[in-house]
């Protein structure tokens, strides 16, 4: 490890001036906090958290569609347990369950298909969120419900896309990244392609990259021979997983069922064709197509007043910049969703780094 650290340092020193990594997904995020990645770093090597956060990307206004549909008669909401405390504008989803409402933490979609066919009398509805690398599962969902002709099985899809969220990032001139730490799990399904004009576009360098300490300082390491060598390619570390062409199969699946769809990113605001809809022939399954939901969009800010989940989102803070944080933002009591995750990088911060 210090023999690693060592080159970083060399590297650092050939390359002349501080460079700034990020690490879009917040499994890294995690990983890096456990594992003390951050301070085995040289001076001038600083890495930054980005928005590949599934739950806390979500906006404000599809917590509360969600919480519309549950509380409707004769439905079963089901959802992975990670969103029950996402916060809505008073409520989350964990408060309109104890209020009454049928909702049902899963670990699958496959588990909602199942309970749909338990209950032909209910609207079953799975909360479909995630990037990449949970679309497949729901689109394999969708396959199976079609084929057993399960009639009252639907979704609210809040899919996202890592590569458009990037791309919004960069074009916005806010921020200064020098490479990307690139996520290993999405990266399976996507492959390198997606994020070619990283590379074409905007200049910079990415390495898709594993979770151990070891896989991570090898990513950096990778990354600052490309800055050092005025190189910007797409690379791939985590290669024991990932292959350049990603897993045709599932990228297919998801091809099949769904379509890009502009959507709205917590903190960050509407970016073009980063979401997930149900094609035309599949509307049947969209629960938007069955139920009148009366939430409209949220326009403006749709953070608590204090609450820099955004700017944390963005990479422009780190959480111990936001006034609420560890004070009255924590663990067991989030006001902003970057606390509810695991992976939210507040959430790894205040467990990792202390929050005195």
């Amino acid at each position: 490890m210090s023999l690693a650290v060592e080159t970083l340092k060399n590297l650092l020193k050939q390359i002349g001036k501080p460079v700034r990594l990020m690490e879009v997904c917040g499994t890294h995020t995690v990983a890096i906090f456990r594992q003390g990645v951050r301070e085995l770093l040289p001076e001038g090597l600083s890495l930054i958290s980005g928005p590949g956060c599934p739950v806390c990307v979500t906006a404000v206004e599809d917590i509360e569609k969600a919480m519309e549909i549950s509380g409707k008669k004769n439905v079963i909401f089901t959802t992975f347990g990670d969103m029950m405390r996402v916060p809505g504008i008073k409520k989350n989803l964990s408060e309109i369950k104890a209020e009454g409402a049928d909702i049902r933490v899963l670990y699958s979609p496959i588990d909602a298909l199942k309970i749909a066919a338990e209950n032909k009398d209910k609207k079953v509805v799975f909360f479909a969120t995630g990037f990449e690398t949970t679309s497949p599962s729901v689109a394999a969902t969708l396959f199976e419900a079609e084929k057993r002709g399960i009639s009252n099985f639907y979704i609210y899809s809040v899919h996202k896309l890592v590569p458009p969220a990037l791309d919004a990032l960069l074009s916005s001139g806010e921020i200064k990244i020098d490479g990307f730490i690139m996520p290993g799990h999405v990266s399976t399904i996507i492959g390198t392609g997606p994020y070619e004009f990283i590379s074409e576009k905007y200049r910079k360098p990415s390495v898709i990259t594993g979770f151990e300490a070891g896989d991570i300082l090898q990513g950096i390491n990778m990354l600052l021979e490309q800055i050092a060598s005025n190189r910007a390619d797409v690379e791939i570390q985590y290669k024991k997983v990932v292959r350049e062409e990603g897993n045709p199969k599932a990228v297919a699946l998801i091809n099949e069922y769904f379509e890009p769809c502009d959507a709205y990113w917590r903190g960050i605001g509407t970016i073009p064709l980063s979401g997930l809809k149900l094609r035309e022939k599949y509307r049947h399954r969209d629960i938007n197509s069955v139920i009148k939901i009366e939430t409209l969009f949220i326009s403006g800010p749709q953070e608590p007043k204090g609450c820099s989940c955004g700017e944390i989102l963005k990479g422009l803070q780190t959480p111990d910049e936001c006034p609420l944080f560890a004070g009255v933002c924590t663990p067991e009591n989030p006001v902003g969703a970057c606390m509810v995750s695991t992976e939210g990088s507040c959430a790894a911060y205040y467990k990792y780094r202390g929050h005195k």
